[in-house]
């Protein structure tokens, strides 16, 4: 028998006792259906966490923080703006409970070989940010545009040298804004107190809204570097002595090629910490790629299962079908096809229960895609959180199909060293 006669008598031996076979297919079915869904998830969030790092401006970077640092007043208002109390906001102008970069801190990253240039944060504490409606919220700053990666839902990033400033997505109902769109170009207040103690509004255009994201870069409004500078000069202002510069964090430009390690440990020596763009997202990438691998053990655990199906399947196949085995060497057929043809039976289970698996996997995680981007995930537009790598696909189906033969080389065996006399001669 050619190849081609061997498969043809494979799959029409496969159906010969259907219970059997579709019992087996399902349970090779469930595997390959978690398989291809938990391969789409790993997929999907890897390629929003890409995505995220290829956002950032520059990518080549440390971003360096004092290692005590602590957060300060008003910050983690990822659900939107907290409104202004004046009797319980502790908003302070000063340094008080956070711990910043000093001129000296900065002049130390700045002498470290392979830092081309140092960009510092100054560190500043808005009293309060007034909507064009008048309500006051608490404001806490992010740093400044260009030294992090954003995602913009509508307007542009903030003029380097204007009085811009970009808001969270999150913000844009509380502040009285009708859409994204209409609060683009827009006007808010900054209220800042000086060390005098007195009290400026400062007026801001709204240059466009960020999208929320894996890093969490966009939970706080985030001024341009001019008026990030502005606010800095006045807060410090009033003061009988002159006081010094303090950063919230600095951004050190890297050479290209500089190994980051060595740079990392002078500044851990300093009492400072410099992470990377791939360091702040890592975190969630381990976190995803854990999960879905134990996601695929369970998957994992259903095709071992379902490979003892193929086993018994193909055993009491064998039994049956003795009396034909022994026809068939007897009329000339070697031990070795007759493997063959119970080798490709067992591949084509797996074939039919990994594909129709993987197919209706693929569609159940473009439908659930899309619906949990409309709802559930709606806060983080551009994550499609079931994507499927063709590739990775056929991965699965081959290695379930794999699994299949190995399970039936025990039958398989048993079938092609089956004695065609005694065959013959089973009852």
């Amino acid at each position: 028998m050619k190849f081609l006669d061997l498969l043809r008598t494979a799959i029409a031996n496969t159906f010969r006792s259907k219970a059997r076979t579709i019992l087996t297919v399902i349970a090779i079915f469930i595997g390959s259906f978690t398989l291809t869904l938990t391969s789409g998830i790993g997929t999907g969030v890897n390629d929003y966490i890409d995505k995220t790092v290829a956002a950032f401006g520059n990518q080549n970077a440390l971003y360096v923080q004092k290692v005590s640092e602590r957060s300060t007043p008003g910050s983690g208002q990822e659900d939107g703006p907290t409104e202004y109390d004046p009797e319980q906001a502790n908003v302070q102008t000063g340094f008080g409970s956070v711990e910043g970069l000093t001129d000296a801190d900065i002049d130390k990253i700045r002498d470290i070989d392979g830092v081309e240039s140092v960009d510092p944060m100054y560190m500043v504490t808005p009293t309060y940010l007034e909507a064009p409606d008048g309500k006051k919220f608490q404001l806490s700053l992010g740093s400044p545009a260009e030294a992090e990666g954003l995602q913009l839902e509508a307007g542009e990033t903030p003029d380097r040298s204007a009085d811009e400033i970009l808001l969270p997505a999150s913000w844009v109902a509380p502040l009285g804004f009708d859409s994204n769109e209409d609060a683009v170009g827009k006007t808010v207040t900054i209220a800042m107190r000086n060390a005098a103690g007195e009290t400026r509004a400062f007026d801001v255009r709204v240059s466009g809204i960020s999208q929320a994201s894996l890093a969490g870069a966009s939970t706080s409004p985030i001024p341009s570097s001019e008026l990030n500078k502005k606010l800095y000069e006045y807060q410090t202002s009033g003061s009988p002595r002159k006081m010094p510069n303090t950063y919230f964090t600095a951004t050190a430009n890297l050479s290209d090629n500089t190994e980051v390690g060595p740079i990392k440990s002078q500044l851990a020596d300093d009492d400072m910490l410099g992470v990377t763009v791939e360091d702040q997202l890592g975190m969630f990438r381990a976190v995803i790629n854990g999960i879905v691998w134990i996601l695929n053990s369970f998957a994992i655990i259903a095709l071992l299962a379902a490979g003892f199906g193929i086993v018994n399947t193909l055993l009491m196949s064998v039994q049956e079908r003795t009396r034909e085995i022994g026809l068939m060497k007897a009329m000339g057929m070697s031990g070795g096809k007759v493997f063959g043809l119970f080798s490709l039976e067992a591949i084509f289970i797996g074939f039919l229960g990994s594909a129709i698996g993987a197919a209706v996997g693929v569609a159940t995680g473009s439908i659930l895609s899309g619906v949990l981007s409309n709802g559930l995930l709606s806060s983080l537009p551009g994550l499609s959180l079931f994507l499927f790598d063709p590739l990775k696909i056929v991965i699965i189906i081959l290695a379930v199909m794999f699994i299949a033969f190995l399970a039936g080389t025990i039958p398989a065996m048993r079938a092609a060293r089956q004695d065609p006399i005694n065959a013959l001669r089973y009852e």
